[in-house]
């Protein structure tokens, strides 16, 4: 008669495995809380006190630890040696092995959770199961998820039972989990301070000793940076939103990177707003009374640009939006939603991607835990940092922490789009300088080298639209104007108003230049490179 082997925390499911395993001719054993469970759901059950004519003792620290147990897992059965070493002391194998371990993780996210309590949530006998039925794969199929319950019952029914290949899959998954659970108590543990008094746990903050990345596979990509180049999608640093395609081709590493850039400016706006991204800056940006009025005015910002772009709205879809997207030719478009009637009209433009997220994407305003990092790669390691959120710009300016240096100080009109270009200059590689109104982008001068070269992009860019586009505007600076002549070439280009960091050796030359020019000038006392 096979046995199988239940300890689960996770009870979801449970009850009807194990009455599938029991029509399947299986003895079940099982401990504590599960084995009442299964015996109140009319289920005959083997204790484990019983296997091991052993009680359990420790307060259930010590159940399924002894040889009657852990033999039966993991006794190989194309060994005669291990079958007759068994035998010699009357020990049944164990078949299946269904284990989840403690809630240690749901324990430590609960700040109440004393230091004593959340030792008592560390599980052993539990992984000690998980990694021998693992080990043995070869014989026993270890079962970690209740997921993965309907699979096991139909491999027991095919024909020669459950594939070896079935069986090693199962096994990496409860590697997996047992690996992901002990990084979890390894970081846990590192935010506990001690003294003689004893220990107590204090808050991780962002950077603990340790920091466990559960990286899991979403699904492979169509290619890297290059089509030469193979890349693939992974979430666990912090819950990923998941994503669905409701058209067009796989995205590819890069389509990717140039989303995630639109959503971040986007979701800076609580009003409808689009941002459309060409190798991960923006070509244009802008506000509008609906989700198309704003595309509308963002690919107008830079239509020769827009060609191939990757555009991210924070409205979802209508009729309207989705005959102004496919009048341009968009490489991928991702919005919270997409409206029934306006899928036809997106299908029309068949090679586009549409994509969606699983869950709505939301502003934070402080970042405060992991799911707020940034991670980067670098040659031997790995960069972290907490997320940049321009919280400065969350509340209507001006406000007091804000430092007007010219004589001249900004109008109503002029703070509202000093606002908007701060907002939206922390999003663009830096070096930069942007040039706004109070609701969409004029013209962009990324990821140069001085902030007069990004000065002159901009304003070439804006002087192939009109010449006198950037008269009127305002300017922003995503950290401080090093010497007066980048200032002179903002004013040059017609701004009126300027927004930068501050904090330059030669802060008072660029001021005395703006009151040369007339110019209001603004500093926020906060940088925003972005690299």
């Amino acid at each position: 008669m096979p046995r199988a082997l239940l300890s689960v925390s996770d009870k979801s499911g449970i009850v009807e495995f194990a009455s599938g395993l029991n029509a399947r001719g299986f003895e079940l054993v099982s401990t504590g809380g599960t084995a009442l469970t299964l015996e109140r759901a009319g289920l005959p059950v083997l204790s484990v006190s019983t296997v091991t004519n052993f009680p359990e003792m420790l307060d259930g620290r010590v159940k399924t630890l002894h040889p009657r147990i852990h033999g039966g897992i993991l006794a190989r059965r194309s060994l005669p040696d291990d079958l007759a070493a068994i035998a010699r002391h009357d020990i049944t194998p164990i078949d299946i092995v269904v284990v989840n371990l403690y809630p240690f993780v749901k324990a430590a996210q609960n700040p109440d959770t004393t230091f004593e309590h959340l030792i008592e949530e560390i599980d052993i006998g539990g992984p000690s199961l998980v990694r021998a039925a693992a080990k043995n794969f070869a014989d026993v199929i270890v079962v970690v998820s209740p997921s993965d319950y309907a699979a096991v019952l139909d491999a027991l029914d095919r024909q020669g039972g459950p594939s070896k290949r079935f069986q090693f899959d199962l096994a990496r998954k409860a590697f997996a989990h047992t690996a992901r659970y002990d990084a979890a108590i390894a970081s846990t543990l590192s935010a506990v301070t001690s003294d003689d008094a004893g220990f107590t746990r204090v808050p991780p903050g962002l950077f603990p000793d340790s920091l466990p990345v559960d990286l899991r596979k979403v699904r492979d990509l169509r290619y890297g940076e290059n089509p030469h180049q193979r890349a693939a999608l992974y979430s666990g640093f912090g819950p990923h939103p998941g994503y669905s395609i409701l058209q067009g081709k796989e995205l590819s590493y890069t389509n990717l990177l140039d989303l995630d850039a639109a959503i971040r400016m986007v979701i800076e706006f609580k009003e409808p707003a689009a941002a459309l991204i060409k190798h991960t800056n923006p070509c244009g940006a802008a506000t509008g009374s609906s989700a198309a009025d704003a595309y509308v005015r963002a690919r107008e910002a830079d239509s020769l640009s827009a060609f191939g772009a990757a555009v991210a709205l924070n409205r979802p879809i209508d009729v309207e939006a989705a005959r102004a997207i496919v009048s341009t030719r968009i490489d991928a478009v991702i919005a919270p939603a997409v409206e029934d009637d306006a899928r036809a009209i997106l299908a029309t433009r068949g090679n586009m991607r549409v994509v969606v997220p699983e869950r709505v994407v939301a502003d934070t305003a402080a970042p405060s835990s992991a799911e707020d990092l940034d991670i980067r790669s670098i040659v031997g390691g790995v960069l972290v940092q907490s997320r940049d959120t321009v919280t400065e710009a969350h509340a209507q300016w001006p406000t007091a922490d804000l430092q007007v240096v010219t004589r001249r100080q900004p109008t109503p009109e002029e703070w509202q789009a000093l606002r908007f270009a701060w907002r939206l200059c922390a999003h663009v590689k830096s070096n930069t300088v942007i040039f706004t109104s109070a609701d969409r982008t004029l013209a962009i001068g990324a990821g140069q080298m001085s902030r007069v070269d990004s000065v002159n992009v901009a304003r070439m860019k804006a002087a192939a639209i009109r010449s006198d586009l950037l008269v009127g505007s305002v300017a922003a600076s995503d950290a401080f104007i090093p010497f007066r002549d980048g200032l002179d070439a903002i004013a040059a280009a017609g701004a009126t108003a300027v927004v930068q960091t501050g904090g330059s050796v030669k802060d008072q030359e660029v001021i005395a230049a703006a009151d040369q020019y007339g110019l209001a000038m603004v500093f926020t006392g906060k940088r925003h490179f972005r690299h």
